[in-house]
């Protein structure tokens, strides 16, 4: 019995234990735990198990431990004691605080409620009382109130019968001030009491007013068909006369036609929706006002003929269809930014009103692709005009009216302006598009952007196939393309303008590209109406590259162009004359004259178009780099001795100087600067002179001509030229080229060539002063 006992207080107490537990356990898991695992599960060697043997966990530490670890296992079990003694003690102190706390509110709750009873008391006899003066009250007057609500009613009814005979006066009034809706709208009202009592009652009072509700009704039918009358109006005659009961759906066909008809009268008129203040102008105001009577008229129309919707849905996309093609027309023209939102704003107004009558029109969609086209032609517009402006600042010097006072300066200038700033208006028009919050337009953002990538990018190829097309050696094409007489660019102004091409070109490629590329990426980045697998709409890399491309053709193509001018000079030079009977040399043949002309001229060219570069290759008497073994004292001495001697020599000699002489490079990268595309010019004129030498025959007259012309020439084309070392090579490869086509090749003695050229000098210093005053 005792044993029992005492396992039944264990389990109790085992009870207790794990409640307190799941209570007071931070972590709500240990109960539900604790609750679940079964002790045959546990561990008995765990400190915190219920079934825990003091025995084997001090065997089993004392196993697995040494004494340095049973050490420090003491210090913390220690601590663990002793905080378990202070959370002990702290919950103690809590839970004694909250008992407290219980006690005090219930103390306070009994001494509340001690009074409560008695006040309740006095107030339910308070309100017996006024229940009992209530009841007495109503007593008192209800007799009067039934004979006042008896007297309301027959106040009511006589003011009916009243309204009856009165009914005959109101609609003529309302007949002659036209205000047919109270006339209904009375009649309509007195109907029920004409149907009970209008043959015996009120008969004489039905009669008049059927007679004056005909009037109404015939006077709505004159409305109804009237021409003059608007269509809201007669949408409006057409509901009175539903009411009236009158048939009405053989007015229908005649009604939709009106109504069709009328879509013509409502004009949008672009030109003039926005004025100068911002609001609306009386144009648009004027066409609001139109639109907004056409959708009251298909809001009556709808109500009077439900089986019309169809017809009233073609009607608005009809409307809608119209307004655009309107704005389309509009934005082909030169326009403003604030034009094209000012015309879309309108639209996309009309299309709400639409919605707001007609939702069955889903007109929005319908619009959003409309404007898609409106938005595309306006990109396209704006694109096309900026290149006929680039076109117009290019072309307008080179009328032959203006040809002695053009600049190619001027030209260029107006043309970098009419490039970089045309292109950032645009972006900044663009730009004033993507900004605004209109409905229609804030649903085309990433289509706007892409148009705008995709429009630049077509552009500038667009630009560069203008370019080319000016450059054309048939420059009839290109004035053609513009309106031009053919002929009106000077021949002589084209290859500058061909110069200020290939500046142009190498303008844009490194600073209108790179700004409108910075501009596009921080306005204008993102649409993902492409896709992402798509290439980007808009490739600065590959538009540099064609520019740059374009630039060294157009380069090129000058240098080419003033080259074979210079060319037919110097070709008639040579093929003219008879060299094997030529002339002992008196002066420097006129030729050089025109050479030099013709240097000067393409000088002036490049000087008010390219930038100066680095003047290289200088002649030195160190290195003897640029002076040819053929020209020096040496070879003149060589020259003198017999002719046979002399021809042996030569073929000796000429093989020695070039395996002894250091290399030059003749022809090198051309760049953007005057002295390189001068050189170059220079160099590839020399090389011709070169080529015509070596198809002619000399006597010793002629080569000492050549050598007095090229010895005149070096000092001139030193000034201009860049790589001098280069120019003097090739003016001894002339001299040589002489000699060897020379039948006695005897140059002249260097006093007189220095007094033939002295001469020359003094002879051109005189006309210069001549024609200066």
């Amino acid at each position: 019995m005792g044993t029992s006992d005492e396992v039944q207080l264990d389990d109790k107490a085992k009870r207790m234990r794990d409640l307190l537990s799941s209570f007071y356990s931070p972590d709500p898991s240990n109960s539900s735990n604790s609750a679940i695992t079964s002790p045959k599960y546990a561990s008995l060697d765990d400190i915190n198990s219920s079934e825990f043997d003091p025995d084997q966990y001090m065997n089993i530490l004392v196993y697995k431990s040494n004494l340095e670890g049973l050490l420090q296992r003491h210090v913390e079990m220690a601590a663990e004691i002793k905080n378990l003694d202070t959370d002990l003690q702290m919950l103690v102190y809590e839970n004694y605080n909250k008992f407290i706390s219980a006690t005090d509110t219930i103390k306070r709750m009994k001494s509340n409620i001690s009074g409560m009873e008695t006040n309740m008391e006095q107030l339910l006899d308070k309100i017996m009382s006024v229940q009992s003066r209530s009841d007495n009250v109503n007593t008192s007057l209800f007799d009067k109130r039934e004979h006042i609500e008896k007297l309301h009613r027959t106040c009511n009814l006589l003011r009916k019968v009243q309204f009856i005979y009165d009914l005959p006066d109101r609609l003529g009034k309302c007949i002659k001030s036209e205000a047919y809706a109270d006339a209904v709208r009375f009649y309509t009202g007195a109907m029920p009491i004409f149907k009970a009592y209008g043959d015996s009652s009120f008969k004489d009072c039905k009669q008049a007013s059927e007679e004056a509700i005909a009037n109404v009704i015939k006077n709505l039918q004159g409305k109804l068909f009237s021409d003059s009358e608007s269509i809201q109006v007669r949408a409006e005659a057409a509901v009175l006369l539903k009411q009236l009961d009158f048939p009405v759906n053989n007015l229908k066909t005649k009604l939709l036609e009106k109504l069709e008809q009328s879509i013509t009268d409502i004009q949008l008129s672009p030109e003039e929706i926005n004025n100068g203040s911002g609001d609306l102008s009386p144009s648009a105001s004027s066409h609001k006002a139109a639109t907004h009577e056409f959708m009251e008229a298909v809001r009556a129309l709808l109500v009077i003929f439900p089986d019309s919707e169809k017809q009233l849905v073609k009607f608005a996309q009809d409307l809608v269809t119209k307004n655009f093609a309107t704005a389309e027309e509009y934005v082909k023209t030169r326009i403003h930014p604030e034009d094209l939102l000012g015309v879309l704003r309108v639209v996309w107004d009309d299309v709400l009103l639409i919605d707001e009558v007609l939702p069955e029109a889903a007109l929005s969609n319908h619009s959003l692709e409309a404007a898609n086209v409106v938005v595309k032609l306006y990109v396209r517009s704006a694109f096309s005009h900026l290149l006929q402006d680039i076109s117009d600042s290019f072309l307008q010097v080179l009328k032959k009216d203006g040809a002695e006072q053009y600049s190619l300066e001027a030209v260029l200038d107006s043309s970098t302006k009419a490039v970089l700033q045309g292109g950032m208006n645009v972006l900044l028009g663009f730009r004033k598009i993507l900004d605004d919050d209109s409905g229609i337009l804030v649903r085309q953002r990433e289509l706007f952007v892409d148009l705008v990538q995709e429009g630049f990018q077509t552009f500038f190829k667009q630009l560069e196939d203008q370019f080319l097309l000016f450059s054309g050696r048939n420059n009839s094409s290109a004035i053609q393309l513009h309106g031009l007489a053919e002929g009106a660019i000077d021949e002589k102004a084209f290859p500058g303008l061909v110069l200020v091409l290939a500046q142009l070109s190498a303008f844009i490629e490194q600073t209108v590209i790179p700004k409108i590329t910075e501009e596009i990426a921080a306005s204008f980045s993102g649409g993902s109406v492409r896709g992402y697998e798509s290439r980007p709409a808009f490739a600065p890399g590959e538009i540099c590259r064609k520019f740059r491309s374009a630039g060294e053709k157009f380069l090129h193509l000058y240098i080419n162009m003033r080259t074979q001018r210079i060319s037919l000079i110097l070709k008639k030079r040579f093929t003219t004359p008879n060299w094997v009977k030529h002339k002992e040399p008196r002066e420097v043949h006129m030729f050089v004259d025109f050479f030099l002309q013709e240097l000067e001229v393409i000088h002036n060219e490049v000087k008010q178009i390219l930038p100066q570069g680095i003047r290289k290759h200088r002649r030195t008497d160190s290195n003897g780099s640029s002076v040819s073994s053929r020209s020096n004292p040496l070879r003149e001495e060589k020259l003198g001795r017999s002719n046979t001697q002399r021809a042996r020599s030569q073929l000796l000699e000429t093989h020695l100087a070039k395996l002894f002489k250091q290399k030059v490079e003749i022809f090198t990268k051309i760049e953007y600067t005057q002295e390189s595309v001068v050189t170059t010019i220079v160099k590839f004129c020399l090389k011709s002179v070169q080529e015509f030498v070596r198809l002619q025959t000399f006597n010793r007259s002629g080569f000492q001509q050549i050598q007095l012309d090229i010895q005149f020439l070096r000092t001139p084309i030193r000034e201009i030229v860049e790589d001098e070392a280069a120019v003097d090579f090739l003016l001894d490869e002339v001299i040589v080229a002489t000699a060897e086509r020379c039948l006695d090749p005897i140059p002249l003695e260097p006093p007189i060539l220095d007094k033939l050229v002295q001469a020359k000098l003094a002879k051109t210093k005189e006309q210069n002063t001549t024609i200066s005053s």
